[in-house]
């Protein structure tokens, strides 16, 4: 029960890193993006229709996946489902903008690929599936720098402990800078491929 919601919010961030990657790299590669940088749009625009584009799909697939956890395999449930569908949600978000973000620096699958054990699976040790407490000191702040750990913290907090949207505010609204930051990191990446 304790780690339920941490492995829901790995797998949804996992998933939605890796196609948001990949499919943001066939863009690339395939010469999609080119040509909307030859277009009179602006880089904040095509960022925007991107993260929208690939947004109503990952929020279908959070979705599926939260819906499916709780309701068929019986992950333990206090709070509102709700509170936990914008957790996912806010996540995946942020997974998906991280993705978009580093397939730019990617030229192939396998070189995205390569980015899991950098980027995901260190947010997998100081999410909390570890405890922390172990690990030493001079590392322990890390934890702080990675949107899992804030989102599993959150999920723990409605799915665990029932809380309310006022004790998941603060979480939630670290995940959303986590995303912002991306978006705003991925404008400014745009550059390198065109110059203004």
């Amino acid at each position: 029960d304790y780690f339920g919601p941490v492995l829901l919010g790995f797998f949804v961030f996992f998933f939605v890193f890796l196609i948001a990657g990949v499919s943001f790299l066939r863009e690339r590669t395939t010469g999609t993006l080119e040509r909307l940088l030859a277009s009179p749009l602006r880089k904040w625009e095509i960022v925007a229709g991107y993260v929208l584009g690939f947004g109503l799909f990952t929020t279908i697939q959070s979705t599926i996946i939260t819906a499916y956890a709780i309701y068929v395999l019986g992950m333990v449930m206090e709070g509102a489902f709700i509170y936990v569908l914008l957790i996912i949600l806010i996540l995946a978000l942020t997974a998906l903008t991280l993705g978009i973000l580093l397939s730019s620096f990617a030229h192939n699958e396998l070189q995205m690929m390569q980015f899991i054990p950098i980027v995901v699976v260190p947010q997998v040790f100081f999410s909390g599936l570890f405890n922390l407490e172990t690990i030493a000191e001079w590392l322990s702040w890390i934890s702080y720098l990675t949107p899992l750990y804030y989102a599993a913290e959150a999920l723990r907090d409605v799915m665990v402990r029932g809380a309310g949207f006022e004790d998941i505010f603060m979480n939630m609204l670290i995940l959303a800078g986590f995303c912002l930051l991306f978006i705003a990191i991925n404008i400014t990446v745009l550059r390198k491929y065109r110059k203004i």
